[in-house]
């Protein structure tokens, strides 16, 4: 969502900040902006609707040097995409703001700043902060007391960044529930939402905590915990690469990144596998010891990772006879939960920054559990340290808001984590070793699947005039189905629901038209024959089949039906497998249709507001 870049340096910081937004558009955004200080001690804002392209072209137009800078691309949650709303906001001059998040009492404060003689130009709940500290300022305090003072007075959630030419070579930053980091130079000092924005001009980072709040010069950081004490914070060595997030010789990062996932795969398993084991520090020491007292496995996450998930309930129950149930985030942390014994609480997330499952891990932790464990693909995210344990998938940086080689690594960590269960009990050796050599096979399947994407191409030219469509698939390959409709409608906007294939009768039925394009996968699994016969319900109605099936399964192209043989594969990764062509086909229908791929409208790939 949202992206916040700030830098104070001894050299001008204009690029560094421009540069910086760019490599953070990825996270969706409808606007963009930029304040300086400039020599003279003013601040000088530029703001843009649109692309990055455009602030870039207006402050060509109207050049802007400073050495202390804050910049921002901003995802509309208070008041519509437009210039006046766009960040940084101002007051009186005086004080720039940037900010992530929601304030949730921003319309009280509002009122009262109003009455005090403030003028707001923007329907932003963030103008209420800036002209909160401003306010503040007026009372002889520094800039870090007045940020500190108002900060007492919002509620909700916040990553900030400030700069004022009462002193201009002062930036200060804050974070309560919004993601926020400082990078460490030699003589220069950056703030940032993401490792990535940061990346070119530093490895080195201070991951700053819940109540945080710092003051940054050129050669010092300051920071103070929520209870005013002074702090230190780890200085990490990023080992990610600029060069990861390279769109390399890829039309789109959502090609390359579908790409990846055989390379992606084999990173998050190397050195986690036994010869027919899953060794248990890839959790943590004496994982095994609670591992074993657990009754009971509640999973937690949103969109794409909630469809991880879902297959994962299959395998859970399926290879652990222990019981799991799967929620979405954002219903979880607000219904009452029935206390449960031994329970373990497994949340999923790329970023590991997911507002509403961060608050639902919040929640478990206040409520009790037998343990908490995150899976995300990012090293020091709030999730990882606010779990007991964490399972890192290595998928590397991923663009595209649709999200493909988490999504797969996710799998497979989930596979990890189900195998670490069975080895806990004790009792299932043999599944054990087969889950093992299944998962070593699985880089090279991948490869396989990715070389039907020239026939994958040719059949999305069938839905360039499609407006709906509808996916199934029965066993684990129903979720697998709910994650390529979310894929094809994320992208190339077309309708697209998924359905357990045995439940056509009771309703999707009546959607079946020969307008209406019906997707299915079909691995050869003990379900096969009922989807034979959920499949030819769809065809006795005029309906037309796109099938994706093993080449043992029987079905053969014919009238209305459309089939892609895939190789045969092990019942127990076939819902990773089946996967991939899925991502294909939503990925070259959306460039038959000319959407934006890697950024569709109105989403965001890191929600970090509820």
């Amino acid at each position: 969502m949202c992206g916040i870049v700030g830098a104070i340096a001894q050299r001008p910081v204009t690029e560094i900040l421009l540069e910086g937004l760019r490599r953070l558009e990825y996270r969706g955004y409808d606007s963009a902006g930029v304040a300086l200080i400039d020599e003279e001690g003013a601040i000088q804002r530029v703001r843009s609707l649109g692309k990055v392209a455009a602030l870039t072209d207006k402050l060509q137009q109207q050049p802007q040097a400073g050495h202390v800078g804050i910049s921002h691309t901003r995802w509309a949650t208070h008041g519509e995409p437009s210039e006046r709303n766009a960040h940084p906001h101002m007051s009186q001059n005086r004080v720039a703001v940037v900010h992530n998040g929601i304030i949730e009492n921003y319309e009280v404060l509002r009122a009262s700043l109003i009455e005090q003689g403030y003028e707001f130009e923007s329907e932003t709940d963030t103008e209420v902060v800036v002209h909160l500290i401003e306010s503040n300022l007026k009372s002889d305090v520094c800039l870090l007391d007045a940020v500190k003072i108002s900060l007492k007075q919002l509620q909700g959630a916040y990553a900030l960044g400030v700069i004022s030419s009462d002193e201009p070579d002062v930036l200060i930053c804050a974070r309560q529930g919004s993601p926020l980091l400082i990078g460490v130079g030699v003589g220069e000092h950056f703030i940032g939402s993401d490792v990535q924005a940061l990346l070119p001009v530093t490895s080195l980072f201070m991951y700053l905590e819940n109540g945080d709040i710092a003051s940054l010069t050129k050669t010092d950081v300051i920071i103070e915990d929520d209870s005013g004490n002074l702090v230190e914070r780890e200085i990490k060595q990023s080992k990610a690469s600029s060069l990861e997030s390279d769109l390399g010789d890829y039309r789109h990062y959502m090609l390359k990144e579908i790409y990846e996932q055989p390379h992606a795969v084999q990173k998050t398993l190397e050195g986690r596998l036994g010869i027919d084991d899953i060794k248990q520090c890839i959790v943590g020491e004496n994982v095994l010891d609670i591992l074993q007292q657990v009754e009971e496995v509640q999973i937690v996450a949103c969109g794409t990772s909630y469809h991880a998930g879902l297959i994962a309930r299959y395998w859970m129950e399926a290879l652990t006879d222990i019981p799991c149930q799967v929620e979405v985030a954002s219903e979880y942390r607000y219904r009452r939960q029935v206390p449960r014994k031994n329970m373990l609480f497994v949340t999923l997330s790329q970023s590991g920054e997911t507002a509403d499952t961060l608050a639902a891990l919040d929640k478990v932790k206040s409520d009790g559990c037998l343990a908490s464990l995150s899976i995300c693909n990012v090293a020091e995210s709030s999730l990882q340290r606010e779990s007991d344990f964490s399972l890192l998938t290595i998928a590397g940086p991923e663009i595209g808001v649709a999200s493909t080689k988490a999504f797969t690594t996710q799998l497979v960590a989930l596979q990890l984590l189900i195998g670490l269960l069975m080895q806990a009990k004790g009792d299932k050796p043999e599944e054990v070793a087969k889950l093992v050599s299944d998962l070593k096979k699985l880089p090279a399947l991948i490869e396989q699947s990715l070389e039907h994407d020239k026939a994958i191409e040719k059949m999305a030219e069938h839905f360039i005039e499609k407006h709906n469509a509808l996916f199934l698939g029965r066993g684990d390959q129903y979720p697998v189905a709910m994650e390529g409709a979310l894929k094809l409608k994320e992208i190339s906007y077309i309708h697209a629901e998924a359905y357990p294939a045995g439940e056509l009768k009771h309703g999707p039925l009546a959607l079946v038209d020969n307008e209406m394009p019906i997707i299915a996968v079909a691995p050869n699994t003990n379900l096969l024959e009922k989807l034979k016969s959920n499949l030819e319900e769809v065809r006795a109605r005029g309906g037309v089949l796109y099938l994706f099936a093993d080449k043992s399964s029987g079905i053969q192209s014919q009238d209305n039906i459309e089939v892609i043989e895939m190789d045969e594969v092990p019942e127990g990764i076939a819902a990773i497998i089946y996967t991939i062509p899925l991502q294909l086909l939503s990925y070259h229908v959306a460039v038959f249709k000319g959407t934006d791929v890697d950024k569709p409208r109105n989403l965001a790939k890191s929600v970090t507001v509820e």
